[in-house]
């Protein structure tokens, strides 16, 4: 319809999605689709040639490439506000850093093409071009979309926590050097109550 999401080898290194030029006919039903993907009223993006996000205006064959991750810390609310919003598990996971028992995630064996969002808060967070089959029985990706992750070591140091950079909702863990054949050989271990899929021809 009116964006596409970049191609890419399924271990590509770009960083970025493609947002294609829509005619001025359709620029209203554009500018709803991407509103719903980035979490933001549709009054607020521009249905000329180009989008601004974040002071970035990059063209690319005749789209845009934009930044897509929220700013730090950017979305905030009170433990009740999330319990409103929130189912019980998507609260003990995303707030309480609980974890999903492992083969279990909706999104572990999930490879369609499109966008990984936050289940909290809307923010795009991976692109399904970087996300790859590691057997460890939750969803794996081997980067974030830049800006979009957090990362803080556990209080007892063994392992490193990912969490939204918007709301600071509990993603998973991050490991590095297990051997994968990826560009960054890491392992985001994301539990997949934690996203949000967004299709990319949707």
């Amino acid at each position: 319809m009116g964006f596409n999401v970049l191609k890419a080898s399924p271990f590509s290194s770009t960083k970025s999605i493609l947002f294609t030029t829509t005619p001025p006919s359709k620029s209203r039903t554009f500018a709803a689709v991407v509103s719903r993907l980035i979490h933001c009223p549709p009054t607020s993006l521009s249905t000329t040639r180009s989008l601004r996000f974040e002071q970035s205006d990059r063209r690319f064959r005749g789209g845009v490439v934009v930044s897509m991750a929220a700013g730090p810390g950017s979305v905030k609310k009170t433990e009740e506000e999330w319990r409103a919003v929130l189912s019980p598990e998507q609260f003990r996971i995303l707030r309480q850093k609980g974890t999903e028992y492992p083969g279990t995630g909706e999104y572990d064996k999930f490879f369609e093409e499109g966008i990984y969002t936050c289940a909290g808060c809307g923010t795009p967070l991976y692109r399904s071009t970087t996300k790859f089959n590691s057997g460890c029985g939750w969803p794996a990706f081997y980067e974030g979309l830049p800006g979009a992750i957090n990362r803080n070591p556990d209080p007892d140091g063994m392992r490193i926590e990912i969490t939204c950079a918007a709301c600071g909702g509990h993603l998973g863990h991050v490991f590095k050097g297990e051997g994968f054949p990826t560009p960054t050989d890491e392992r985001h271990c994301v539990n997949s109550i934690s996203l949000k899929f967004a299709p990319a021809n949707s």
